[in-house]
This record gives C-alpha cells, sequence and structure tokens, in this order.
C-alpha cells in the first residue's frame, strides 16, 4: 500500500466517525423508548416525537451546514458537531423532565445533519476517483458502526441493571438504565473532537478559497504529483470559470441544466427514508416485541439487525467500486420489497389468544380478573386484540405490560419476522443505504455541491422525521400489516426509478461527471 493510499484511508476513518456518532446517538434511542413512555406519560405521537425531534434539527442543520462549511471550511464545522453531539449526551441523560429531554436530543439533531452532509463531502473532495466509492463509503460503514455499538451498548447496560454487583447498584444501572444508555456517547464526541485535529482541510475548499498551493500541497499526500496538478486545474476551471463568482444560491439548484441531477438526487433521498430503515433501526425492540418474544430477546435480536448492517455495508463497500452503483441498488431495491412484503405476510398471520395458563404468568401489577372477558377469544389481527386490552386494563396499564401480553397470546412465526427484518436492513445496508451519500457527493458540480447536498440532504431528512413520528403511531392504529405493506409498495416504485432514472458514477471524477449530467 502506497504512503498515498494509506494517509486517504487515515483521513477518511477520521472524518468518518462522525457518521459513527450520527448512528449512535440517533439508534441509542431505540432501547430508550420502552422506558421514558412510562417514566415520562407519553402518548403514541410524544413517543414519535421523542424519536423522530432529533431528525427535525438534523433536517434544519443539512439546509445550513453546507453553505456554512462553503464559507467557513469542512474541518472548522466538523469540529463544532463533535462538540455539539457531546452536550446533547450529557443533557438528554441528565434531564428531569420530557420537555428537557426533547431540547437536549434536537440539540443532537444538529450534530447528526452536520455529519451526515459534511463527513462524505469532505471524504469525496479529498479522494482520488478511483477510491472515491470506498473511501465516501466509509462514512457509511460508521453510521451502522454507530447504530450497531448502540444496540449492543443497550443490551450490555440493560443486563448489567440486572445485577447484583456492589458497583451496579452504586452507579443505578438498573434504576437509570436509559440514562446511561444515551450519556456514553460523550466518550466517542471527546475522541472525535481530538482526532480532528490531524485532519488538513478539504483541498477543494482551500482551492475554491484562492488557497491553491496548500490545496496542491494536501492533493499530493493523497495522489501524485502530476494527478495533483491536473485535479487542481479541473478544480479551477469548474469553480472560477466565471472569474466574477457570482454568490452560491439555491435558485442555480432549479436551472433547467441541473433538471437531471436533481431529479436523481431527489429521487434517491426520498426513496433512502420512505422504505422505512430508520424505523426499523430506531423502533427495532419495539417490533420485535411484536412478534411475542420477549423484551430481552428484543434488544439481542436489535444487535443482529446491527451487525447485518455492519457486515452488509462492509460488503457494499467491496463491490461498490467494482460492480458499480446502479446494479447495487437495482439488486437491494428489488430485496428490500421483497423481504418488507414477506415482514406484511408473516405479522398478517399472526392469531392472538389468552388462556387462564397465560393470565396467571402476567405480572401481579396487572389486575388479571379485569382479562376474564377475553380468555378463550381469537383474535385475528394484533388492532383487534390491543383494542381490547385497552379497553379492559386501561391505556397506561397497556402501554407499560405491551410486551408482556402480546408476548402470552401471540401464535406467529417470529422466524419469519427476524428473516424478512434482516434481509431488509441487508437489502438496505449493501445499496440505497451507503450508495445515495456517494452519488450525493458525485452528482453535483463543484461549485455549488455543498448546497445542493445540504438541499437533497434535508429532503431526505425531512422524510425521516416523519416516518419516525408518525411509525409508533401506524403500529397502533394501521397495525403491523399494513405499515409493512405501504414500505414495500415504496420499495417496488423505487426499483422502478433506479431503473429508469438512475445512471452509473463509477470511475468518473466529479468534473467528467459534471460535464456529462449537468447539461
Amino acid at each position: 500500500m502506497t504512503k498515498e493510499k494509506r494517509f486517504t484511508i487515515k483521513v477518511a476513518i477520521i472524518v468518518a466517525m462522525g457518521g459513527f456518532l450520527m448512528g449512535f446517538d440517533a439508534s441509542v434511542i431505540s432501547g430508550v423508548v420502552k422506558f421514558i413512555e412510562p417514566e415520562f406519560q407519553l402518548t403514541k405521537l410524544e413517543l414519535g416525537w421523542a424519536v423522530s425531534s432529533l431528525s427535525l434539527t438534523a433536517t434544519l442543520a443539512m439546509m445550513t451546514a453546507g453553505p456554512l462549511s462553503d464559507k467557513y471550511g469542512r474541518k472548522r464545522l466538523l469540529k463544532y458537531t463533535a462538540i455539539i453531539f457531546a452536550i446533547s449526551a450529557i443533557g438528554s441523560a441528565l434531564a428531569p423532565n420530557f420537555i428537557i429531554f426533547i431540547i437536549a436530543r434536537m440539540l443532537g439533531g444538529f450534530g447528526v445533519g452536520a455529519s451526515l452532509i459534511l463527513a462524505p463531502l469532505y471524504i469525496a473532495e479529498i479522494s482520488p476517483a478511483k477510491m472515491r466509492g470506498q473511501m465516501v463509503s466509509f462514512n457509511q460503514l460508521n453510521i451502522v458502526l454507530g447504530i450497531s455499538v448502540a444496540f449492543f451498548t443497550n443490551y450490555l447496560i440493560l443486563q448489567l441493571g440486572q445485577s447484583d454487583a456492589n458497583w451496579v447498584q452504586s452507579l443505578k444501572l438498573g434504576q437509570w438504565n436509559w440514562r446511561w444508555m444515551l450519556g456514553l456517547e460523550i466518550l466517542p464526541a471527546i475522541f472525535y473532537y481530538v482526532a480532528l485535529f490531524i485532519v488538513p482541510e478539504s483541498p477543494r475548499w482551500l482551492a475554491m478559497n484562492g488557497k491553491e498551493e496548500k490545496a496542491l500541497e494536501i492533493m499530493k499526500k493523497v495522489t501524485t504529483e502530476e494527478d495533483a496538478k491536473q485535479q487542481l486545474k479541473a478544480v479551477h476551471e469548474s469553480v472560477t470559470g466565471d472569474i466574477k463568482k457570482e454568490k452560491v444560491s439555491i435558485k442555480e439548484l432549479f436551472k433547467p441544466a441541473m433538471k437531471l441531477v436533481l431529479t436523481i438526487g431527489i429521487g434517491l433521498a426520498i426513496l433512502q427514508q420512505i422504505t422505512g430503515m430508520n424505523a426499523v433501526l430506531f423502533y427495532a425492540p419495539m417490533i420485535f416485541e411484536q412478534s411475542g418474544i420477549g423484551t430481552d430477546a428484543s434488544f439481542i435480536q436489535a444487535i443482529l439487525v446491527g451487525l447485518t448492517n455492519l457486515i452488509f455495508t462492509i460488503i457494499a463497500i467491496l463491490l461498490i467500486d467494482k460492480l458499480g452503483r446502479k446494479p447495487l441498488l437495482i439488486f437491494g431495491m428489488a430485496f428490500m420489497a421483497i423481504s418488507l412484503f414477506v415482514l406484511a405476510y408473516g405479522f398478517n398471520s399472526a392469531t392472538y389468544s389468552l388462556s387462564k395458563d397465560d393470565v396467571k404468568g402476567l405480572p401481579t401489577e396487572i389486575n388479571q380478573s379485569q382479562l376474564d372477558p377475553l380468555i378463550g377469544q381469537t383474535f385475528d389481527d394484533e388492532l383487534t386484540y390491543k383494542v381490547a386490552l385497552i379497553k379492559v386494563l386501561g391505556e397506561n396499564t397497556f402501554n407499560e405490560h405491551e410486551s408482556g401480553l402480546i408476548t402470552v397470546a401471540v401464535s406467529i412465526n417470529s422466524i419469519l419476522i427476524l428473516l424478512g427484518i434482516l434481509g431488509f436492513v441487508a437489502a438496505f445496508a449493501v445499496s440505497i443505504g451507503p450508495i445515495m451519500w456517494v452519488m450525493f457527493s458525485e452528482l453535483f458540480p463543484n461549485r455549488i455541491r455543498g448546497i445542493a447536498i445540504s438541499f437533497v440532504g434535508l429532503i431526505s431528512s425531512a422524510i425521516s422525521f416523519a416516518i419516525q413520528f408518525i411509525f409508533p403511531w401506524e403500529l397502533a392504529n394501521l397495525g403491523n400489516t399494513m405499515t409493512f405493506l405501504i414500505f414495500g409498495i415504496f420499495a417496488a416504485l423505487g426499483f422502478l426509478f433506479i431503473v429508469w432514472k438512475v445512471p452509473e458514477t463509477k470511475g468518473k471524477s466529479l468534473e467528467e461527471l459534471e460535464a456529462l449530467l449537468v447539461r
């Protein structure tokens, strides 16, 4: 391995740690929702708000991170995101009430949105064309690594909280389990801030701001001197062709020449979120509890989701510059649709029935006599069963013991549900998960890349917010079957869009892609 390649990989890995923090910060909430719902006495929409509020501010950050990085530099903005993550972790872990909790989570959203935009943007700008796909995919790899670590630490804290060890009792891991889940994030946030000091500024940003000598010096660290000079010349011609250098406006995105790349960008942004991946990630234990496996097992299966996401993201990184972007997108979207239809079928086949023995095994906090009218009845779907439970027990009691009430009554093929979710996650991770961000960094011209990625990133984040916000309400009002059927239909439509509209960008320089796609 050449020293240039080692340098590129080192810098990409460090910058992509922003993705790790994003993945951890976003998915750690999956283990928290079960505990904050009864503690803060939340409705289903309030629970959705607890999860999705982070995405709302992430959406705002996406719209501003690109332009701010164009003005102040990619590196400076990345350091600010590390500070934001640390403050959010402390605030959400110590929150005394729901309002403070939401404020801290929304603050973290600014870090999430900024890192989602800036990390792939920076990596694309410093990487040679032949390595760019793999290097930008490091960000997605770190996102899923952060997700996996969050699932694992959630489960670890849950298990440690049940221990009688003195140190566990002194730290109150059982009583404050969800607070510890959230507070752990401060450790990687501090590490990220320190590591960024050894990362140089983006050479393309330096070139775009008249610092061509320094840009050339950095470019020579990632490629040969001759190639570095050619790239610098291409950047100069692309960005400074108009010597007057008008201020970049969002209006430029809607010029006729940008129609194709904007259509592709918006389409990918919508597809990555509307197929429900973040709902699966951020509510994984809740979804698995619907298959009747119980709380501990649901946290274990959430870890399997994280590991599947991680493994298939690595596979995507290995294949993205060999097979190309489009073949992986076509395969992934097709298999996502199939997996979601399998989930809908699995949940649709479930039945629910309570026996006297089932009722006797429920926690003593439940007034078991209230369940007598339901004993012996068989319910063909979870909605009817849940409505009947709420009617006899009350909503608060049902919410607190939902997992146990589902577990004792459901008859379902839980293996089919697990395979459907893992298949969906694998297909997402090997395709549109990492590839969307790679293509965002490739599609748009140098001069407007920052604001363009912010715009399509905003759309992606806005859809993510909506999906996360309504997901608990969907499960409660539409049911598991209809929820996953809707996601599957969107995935099928996405397959058609990719076949019809999305081009291959493998192996082309950013300047070559600009000449090809911007007409």
